[in-house]
């Protein structure tokens, strides 16, 4: 086994173990459906398995028989099962689905042993990230469903800072390199790449994310009921789904339920689990805009000094406690100002964790384009009604991110880990 090999070993236990802490209640717990928006736990509990068992055992091809029978198998095909109807399908029950989940480890494993320096481990990442990825959507079912809490109230954070919030920085204008190639990251996804130059003109951005203290103010100058501040689409959605403030916030705007847990609303925390359209309404309100991703990009990553890419904001060391919010144990974003060691060299902070940030970009293919061997991952979901958010959330572990990775969804969905920071164009 390759060092390579070991190390893909090592993040495939850490995401089974997250996904065996995220699944680990009783059969009717994972039997539910909290929303048609998300899948009931039992069925993200097989479906990983399922995949590791396609791409790793099978190399992707879907006429070689897998571990489970034909028509078992079919019930964990995401294209194919809508998960509005999953909660109704004859699923494996949860611990036929997780000694399938050991079964196909142990064969994987036993695969890896032999790996040597000509076997490419790009299949073995994409798993991982795939498994992280559904911990991070039954986080969002955790969060969205009732009862008492059952994963606590999270592990602590740094204090933040005072003087941040509502604070921009400004990013010069000019060329800088969009996206990374295999050779800086062998382990991007497909819609990361190719790297490409484009030209980018002076603007400012959020030094932070928006704040629940700053959108309290939005919530209370009746930002939901002035139709100024919205698009048509935003303003049609807002009265169709009677949206007053954002998700999990109480009439009052004084507490918030947070994975079972009633507490008072933090005013210094990135608010969270807010739509597109909401927050496209708030950023006209405060006479701004929602940056593109080439912005939110070039804030991130760029370093003007330089007129070089870094690896991450801070420079090239991984991502630390001390630097970022992320891997899960916190069940929320860090207050703004908590990580002044990760800043960007424009001085952007917290543009990693804490919370996925949305943009005003569609989801659309880099120029040159080219699909990874899971063909269907992004090339499906380009040119339609998707708006791409950047940055990764607390939920997101750090092995899977990077500065580049794209997350997209609808403008009107809410159980992201969402929220967003503002820009301002610079004549």
């Amino acid at each position: 086994m390759t060092a390579v090999h070991e190390q893909l070993a090592r993040d495939l236990e850490t995401a089974r173990q997250r996904t065996l802490l995220l699944t680990d209640h009783d059969e009717p717990e994972l039997l539910r459906q909290h929303t048609p928006l998300l899948s009931p736990l039992v069925w993200d509990l097989a479906h990983v398995a399922q995949q590791e068992d396609l791409w790793l055992l099978r190399d992707g091809d879907t006429r070689r028989p897998g571990l489970l029978p034909p028509a078992v198998e079919a019930l964990y095909d995401a294209f194919a099962q809508p998960r509005a109807v999953r909660a109704r399908l004859p699923l494996l029950p949860p611990v036929e689905a997780r000694a399938f989940g050991r079964e196909v480890r142990g064969r994987v494993l036993d695969r890896l042993e032999r790996a040597g320096p000509d076997d490419d481990p790009f299949d073995v990442a994409m798993v991982v990230s795939h498994e992280q990825q559904h911990d991070e959507t039954m986080l969002q079912a955790l969060a969205i469903r009732t009862g008492p809490p059952l994963l606590g109230e999270g592990t602590p954070l740094p204090p933040g800072r005072t003087g941040v919030a509502g604070t921009s920085v400004l990013v010069p204008g000019g060329p800088f390199v969009l996206g990374v190639d295999a050779a800086d990251e062998p382990f991007s996804l497909d819609n990361e790449r190719p790297a490409h130059v484009v030209d980018v003109p002076a603007f400012r951005i959020g030094r932070v994310p928006v704040t629940n203290g700053e959108y309290a103010a939005f919530v209370a100058d009746g930002g939901y009921d002035t139709r100024r501040w919205w698009s048509a689409r935003g303003w049609a959605h807002r009265q169709e789904a009677d949206l007053e403030r954002p998700q999990y916030w109480s009439p009052t705007g004084a507490v918030r339920t947070r994975f079972g847990v009633l507490e008072e609303i933090p005013p210094d925390e990135p608010v969270q689990h807010v739509s597109f359209f909401e927050a496209e309404a708030y950023a006209a309100w405060a006479g701004a805009r929602l940056p593109t991703e080439a912005e939110w990009e070039k804030a991130a990553v760029w370093d003007p000094a330089t007129g070089r890419r870094r690896r991450w904001p801070w420079g090239d060391a991984a991502p630390t406690p001390a630097l970022a919010n992320l891997g899960g144990s916190a069940l929320r974003p860090a207050p703004v100002g908590a990580y002044p060691g990760g800043a960007s060299a424009v001085g952007a902070e917290q543009m990693v964790g804490d919370v996925w940030e949305w943009t005003s970009s569609g989801f659309e293919a880099w120029p040159g384009f080219t699909p990874m061997l899971y063909a269907d991952y992004s090339a499906p979901f380009f040119g339609g009604d998707h708006r791409v958010l950047r940055g990764g959330a607390w939920s997101v572990e750090p092995s899977i991110l990077r500065p580049s990775f794209r997350n997209w969804d609808h403008p009107i969905r809410r159980q992201v880990f969402s929220g967003f920071r503002l820009a301002w164009s610079v004549d």
